[in-house]
């Protein structure tokens, strides 16, 4: 009886381990920011406030979604560099685009175009 019990709880860990690894490669490709102006993504303009970008792709180019509320607001392109550890959105004092944003707990850089 007592080792029916231990090979469940094998059995159960033995399944669920690869799906946290998936989640886990879903949130790498995502990462939250704020805007604090009025800022121009692609032919959007964003009020300020929270958003989540999702990305896809590899290389240099990825497909690059902005959500607010679950809701895709704008899309661009961009690449993705290393980042620093800091937080970070830098928006063009004179265009008010959207120029990079930096999700400094994964170290990356959206650069977009």
């Amino acid at each position: 009886m007592k080792y029916s019990k231990w090979f469940v709880v094998l059995a159960a860990i033995c399944v669920l381990l690869p799906f946290s690894a998936f989640a886990k490669q879903k949130d790498k490709d995502t990462g939250n920011f704020t805007l604090y102006q009025t800022t121009q993504v692609g032919d959007k303009q964003l009020a300020p406030g929270d958003y989540k970008a999702e990305w896809r792709g590899t290389g240099s180019t990825l497909q690059v979604n902005i959500l607010k509320d679950k809701q895709v607001v704008a899309t661009t392109q961009a690449k993705l560099v290393s980042g620093n550890s800091q937080d970070e959105v830098t928006v063009n004092d004179t265009t008010k685009k959207l120029e990079q944003i930096n999700f400094g707990r994964m170290r990356e850089t959206l650069v977009l175009e």
